[in-house]
């Protein structure tokens, strides 16, 4: 967490290897990120990070399954087994029934939960999620937060999210602020007085 200009997209792009650090390593499965040439880099983006954004960036000609086997296409799958492993994907986020919809055609909610599946299109190690709330209403921030909690205790993947949502800190099991391009302090959860803000209705 940090106000905007504290160096989260920074910190976001030295994890997703776009950027090197001038100090400190970067490791993501034991291999130092900034030692990987543009090839290797490259593989490393498609196979081990997913990434989900706050505007969802999915690409609008294309389809709810098309998106999310786009990497799987890259990653050298045959076109059935994208196939079968997307609607395997867009099940698991609720959305089983809409993969050939369109985003246009989709909620923001909707539309965001495509991406969740898109991002787990190649059984990454490391999810960046830059914001994955800032542009979705309280009910389905609250969704995608839950999405993402199941997505990591079941899938056993690590999420990192920028965010100035504190509805996040009830799922998080480390809170890092970062200050300045610094890290300031870190917190487990059960350190934190954490008072989430309840749906309406509940």
């Amino acid at each position: 967490m940090g106000p905007s200009g504290s160096g989260k997209s920074t910190f976001f792009n030295m994890v997703g290897g776009l950027d090197k650090p001038t100090e400190g390593k970067v490791y993501i499965d034991e291999v130092d990120v900034a030692q990987l040439d543009a090839y290797e880099l490259a593989w490393l983006r498609c196979r081990k990070i997913g990434y989900i954004f706050q505007s969802f960036n999915l690409i609008p000609v294309m389809t709810a399954l098309e998106n999310v086997t786009l990497p799987m296409v890259f990653a050298g799958l045959t076109s059935d087994e994208a196939r079968d492993k997307g609607m395997e994907l867009l099940g698991k986020v609720g959305l089983g029934e809409r993969y050939s919809h369109k985003p246009y055609e989709l909620s923001g909610g909707q539309q965001q939960r495509v991406a969740v599946a898109r991002a787990l299109a190649n059984d990454p190690a490391v999810v960046l999620a830059d914001e994955p709330t800032g542009n979705l209403d309280l009910r389905t921030g609250t969704e995608i937060i839950e999405l993402l909690k199941e997505m990591n205790e079941n899938s056993g993947v690590t999420v990192i999210s920028a965010t100035h949502d504190h509805k996040m800190l009830s799922v998080s099991d480390r809170v890092v602020w970062i200050k300045d391009g610094q890290v300031d302090h870190v917190r487990k959860r059960e350190e934190l007085d954490i008072e989430v803000t309840q749906v309406e209705g509940e």
